[in-house]
């Protein structure tokens, strides 16, 4: 992929901080509501948390999942981190795509099972929709701290890499040097030719 422009890489990383900021802030909500719907002892605040909570779904969690998981992508391919050459942004992505795919498969149908049953009044407390958001919060936590740390190193892939640049810098640089010794000799031998004519003049006056 094309390397990105200054102002464009910059723009794409606000929104990519901004949405995964709001996705790990959205999850903490979630796991709130999720508590507070498991341990109260009323039916109809059960019922309230439920629904506020498929309120969120349906209209943050994919939305912010996906522009995440997209941003990060392009961000990894258009820049020099790339997506498989540092261990951190290769973990970081793999870690995204499971938690965007249990986020549609596992979290938003529970939620709204939760929120059918708030409908009728009795909604009946679910540990599962407890241990989501759970772990959901815990990820994009670790996510959020080896974003700023950048652990690991370099992948194989990575080093590899690495090397090739490192070794054709290198042939540039012998090969920078080769030219600018033979152009120094050029002119070293260009500076002694006009000696040789002055002789020349003084061989005749004799």
């Amino acid at each position: 992929m094309q390397q990105l422009n200054r102002p464009v890489r910059r723009a794409l990383l606000v929104v990519h901080v901004a949405v995964s900021v709001s996705w790990l802030g959205l999850t903490l909500g979630l796991l709130t509501l999720s508590i507070t719907g498991y341990t109260t002892g009323s039916p109809g605040m059960a019922a309230v948390a439920y629904r506020a909570m498929k309120i969120f779904s349906d209209w943050l969690v994919l939305p912010l999942a996906l522009v995440t998981l997209v941003s990060g992508l392009v961000l990894s391919l258009g820049t020099p981190w790339g997506l498989a050459r540092h261990r951190w942004v290769y973990t970081k992505f793999w870690l995204t795509v499971v938690t965007v795919l249990l986020s549609v498969l596992a979290l938003r149908p529970g939620i709204d099972d939760l929120a059918a049953e708030a409908a009728t009044g009795a909604p009946a407390p679910d540990i599962n929709l407890l241990v989501a958001p759970s772990v959901a919060t815990a990820t994009y936590l670790f996510l959020t701290a080896i974003s700023v740390l950048k652990p690991w190193g370099l992948t194989r892939r990575g080093r590899r890499l690495r090397e090739a640049q490192s070794a054709e810098a290198r042939a540039h640089r012998t090969q920078k040097s080769g030219q600018d010794g033979a152009g120094a000799r050029n002119d070293g031998a260009g500076a002694r030719d006009p000696g040789a004519g002055v002789r020349d003049p003084g061989a005749g006056v004799r």
